[in-house]
């Protein structure tokens, strides 16, 4: 008689996953189907026969190289972080590849610090002498 009304309570928890789960997928897709995300100005500017650049000046080109610039480094910072991790991760006790894991990730995140402050000032200097 026990087994019975466990394997009952069972079956609802799983078809009630089931359920929260199928509504999960088909509404965020319902949500996320009329999105562009900016796809089409982007195939746009990749696909035109003019130039890319020609109604910008130095300052918007200089702005989009410092721009893809600083998503490299976030790639690089996010790179490291998981090394880092992993390396904590792995360690098996080994206190030397503790010690190694915990310098890198303070190195990538006070290297991020650095580029963002950085980064920060220029905007800061440059909005004030435009102005």
């Amino acid at each position: 008689m026990f087994l019975g009304i466990f394997n009952l309570a069972k079956r609802k928890k799983i078809i009630i996953f089931i359920i929260f789960l199928l509504a999960f997928f088909i509404l965020g897709q319902a949500v996320l189907a009329g999105e562009d995300y900016g796809l089409g100005d982007t195939a746009k500017v990749a696909f035109d026969d003019d130039i890319p650049f020609k109604d910008e000046g130095p300052a918007e080109i200089i702005g989009k190289v410092v721009g893809a610039a600083l998503a490299f480094i976030g790639i690089l910072f996010f790179i490291l972080m998981i090394y880092g991790g992993f390396l904590w991760m792995t360690a098996r006790g080994n206190e030397q590849q503790v010690e190694k894991a915990k310098e890198l990730i303070i190195a990538a995140t006070i290297g991020l610090i650095i580029i963002l402050a950085a980064y920060a000032i220029t905007v800061y200097i440059g909005e004030a002498l435009t102005i």
